[in-house]
């Protein structure tokens, strides 16, 4: 394990060129989207902020990124087929902020840019077997590869999509998801997989000054979808293509949180005979603030295990599946013992506390981000 100094000061430029430029176009993408109306209006019990904010944020991310990775990286096929199906899925969410489209249309679209990145060569043509047991270590997908790769793009997609419902929370997520590929790309020598990840890490850490709690403004579609399309694609490039348990498993705890809130979601949705494009607050985030945490506290609790589960795939490259698992394990175990001891401390304070608290929101207002969208799921603010 070999980790060359040059690699790492391109990436560090990298991440600071996309952080700087994202900080610098956030303020006019802001005035940008008040004049064309992508402009959240609190109008339902999912969006509880009291005043209208705009969207249309994920811009500032998108042109940070876009100027990085041009500056550093030489346009191969590969790169090309991302960025134009990134540029692809960037349209939709400027026009989805506007205009809240229906879900059919932005979910054709998204396949159409899932495309895009497959057929330019962004394909998983391999999985590690996760039985380690089997005398075939790995699957070679063959055909299959090809809506296999579509559809872990558009999942991931509309997975960091579905978890944008509090001020900074998808962005943080996906700064800690970069961040966690880019100490990987490092590891495994993977220099264009590192440049790439530094840039979209630069852009989210540009952006969140502005998106966090009480933000002045939201990523909306154009951020949320965008995020989720890029770390897909280049999941695939710097993860899938190994021959080894890491090709399974680390994709799958480096974006775990959005993962798993999609999946609860769809289950939750079809349990109760509803579409799982229906809108609903049953999140994670949605019931931590149901549970009387703030929303920052919601956040920070989040970034945590999103932290905890990046910090497990960066283990698994180095120590090996067994340690990495009692690590795992060994973490959760003590955030679990830190979780219990903190909600103790909260039921201590009493229920009058509760309906103070309770009270307070419901006065006041929770401000929480209004991009709770998954397949397009519409919007019901007034434009």
């Amino acid at each position: 394990m070999t980790i060359q100094l040059p690699v790492i000061g391109m990436a560090a430029a990298a991440l600071l060129a996309s952080a700087l430029v994202a900080l610098l176009t956030t303020p006019v993408v802001r005035s940008l989207a008040f004049r064309v109306g992508a402009v959240d209006v609190p109008k339902d019990g999912r969006r509880m902020h009291d005043h209208p904010i705009p969207r249309m944020g994920g811009l500032a991310i998108f042109f940070g990124f876009m100027l990085s990775v041009l500056v550093f990286l030489p346009l191969t096929t590969q790169l090309r087929g991302m960025l134009l199906g990134g540029v692809i899925i960037v349209i939709l969410g400027i026009f989805d902020d506007i205009y809240a489209l229906p879900a059919v249309p932005k979910f054709l679209v998204q396949i159409g840019a899932a495309l895009v990145a497959v057929l330019a060569g962004n394909k998983i043509l391999i999985l590690s077997n996760p039985n380690v047991f089997s005398s075939d270590p790995f699957w070679n997908l063959g055909i299959l590869s090809i809506p296999i790769t579509v559809f872990w793009i558009v999942g991931i997609t509309n997975a960091v999509n579905l978890i944008d419902g509090l001020d900074g929370l998808a962005c943080g997520v996906s700064t800690i998801s970069s961040m966690t590929l880019l100490v990987i790309a490092l590891i495994v020598s993977e220099p264009e997989t590192a440049v790439l990840t530094a840039a979209l890490a630069g852009g989210c850490i540009g952006f969140l000054p502005y998106n966090l709690n009480p933000a002045k403004i939201f990523m909306g579609d154009t951020g949320s979808t965008f995020l989720g399309f890029i770390l897909a694609v280049v999941s695939i490039q710097g993860l899938f293509k190994f021959y080894a348990i890491i090709s399974f498993a680390v994709p799958f705890l480096m974006l775990g949180l959005p993962i798993f809130d999609t999946c609860f979601a769809i289950i939750r949705r079809l349990a109760k005979g509803q579409s799982p494009m229906t809108p609903d607050r049953g999140h994670i985030h949605h019931r931590l603030i149901d549970m009387g945490f703030s929303q920052k506290q919601a956040v920070a609790m989040l970034y945590v295990i999103s932290a905890i589960l990046g910090l497990s795939a960066v283990v698994l490259t180095t120590i090996g599946v067994v340690k990495a698992m009692f690590f795992l394990a060994a973490l959760f175990a003590a955030g679990g013992v830190a979780a219990m001891l903190f909600l103790n401390h909260n039921r201590a304070e009493g229920h009058t506390g509760k309906e103070s608290r309770g009270t307070s929101r419901e006065h006041k207002g929770t401000q929480i981000a209004g991009n709770d969208n998954f397949f397009g799921e519409e919007d019901k603010s007034d434009k």
